[in-house]
């Protein structure tokens, strides 16, 4: 297996995002409840998740851009208070910002200095996830996201868009990330090689087809693992 490149997963793979996404759902209630009562009264975060849930099952035209989602959700909780302006950009802020405070695996800072050092590594995220406000940007040639790429994994048009910004083809990919549908198959599928990071150790499920080449419990034993090879 010849590594030129990596593509890396970031929710779940460098960082558990769902602490992260329930602190950004608190920041959130805070700010109606103390600047919009009636809002906060009508959408308490258990409704307002469903109405963000209720958005994704009728804009699958969106189903690629959760930050369209997201101002569609705050957009219709006003409306739905008989409020038709509301202040979506002050309100992107607060849910972005606590959104972006992630705490990073242990290992994931170390060995992306590693990988990074070594190798161009793209991240490759179906989120809104911003490296520059978590302060690793720096570590990736290229950042993929879903929104821009007009699809989510594991469809392969977001794969090969990697690729394409990556100047290699796909099979000189190593494509790292937690989720095995999305990722390892998704990747696996158009034409990557495939590491999984397995934290938990679950087996690979067997309806899925073949086991990624790489099954890790960490992003330090993927470092090692390259490293080893050169």
């Amino acid at each position: 297996m010849r590594i030129r490149a990596l593509t890396l997963d970031l929710d779940d793979t460098l960082w558990p995002v769902l602490p992260a996404l329930e602190r950004a759902d608190r920041d959130l209630d805070a700010f109606l409840k103390a600047n919009y009562p009636d809002v906060a009264r009508a959408w308490p975060i258990p409704a307002m998740r469903a109405l963000r849930a209720e958005v994704a099952a009728e804009r699958t035209d969106l189903s690629h851009d959760f930050t369209a989602q997201r101002h569609i959700t705050m957009q219709r909780a006003f409306a739905r208070c008989g409020i038709d302006e509301a202040p979506l950009d002050t309100l992107w802020e607060i849910y972005f910002s606590a959104r972006n405070r992630v705490d990073l695996y242990p290992d994931s800072l170390p060995a992306l200095q590693r990988l990074a050092g070594r190798w161009p590594v793209a991240s490759l995220t179906n989120g809104n996830a911003d490296l520059d406000r978590i302060g690793i940007s720096a570590h990736f040639a290229h950042q993929v996201c879903a929104r821009d790429a007009g699809v989510l994994k594991p469809h392969p048009h977001i794969f090969a868009t990697a690729a394409e910004r990556l100047g290699l083809t796909p099979d000189e990919i190593l494509h790292v990330g937690d989720d095995p549908e999305l990722d390892v198959v998704g990747a696996r599928d158009a034409g990557l090689r495939t590491a999984w990071i397995n934290r938990a150790g679950h087996p690979w499920p067997g309806a899925l087809g073949r086991a990624p080449d790489l099954d890790l419990r960490d992003m330090g034993q993927l470092a090692d693992w390259l490293e080893m090879r050169g």
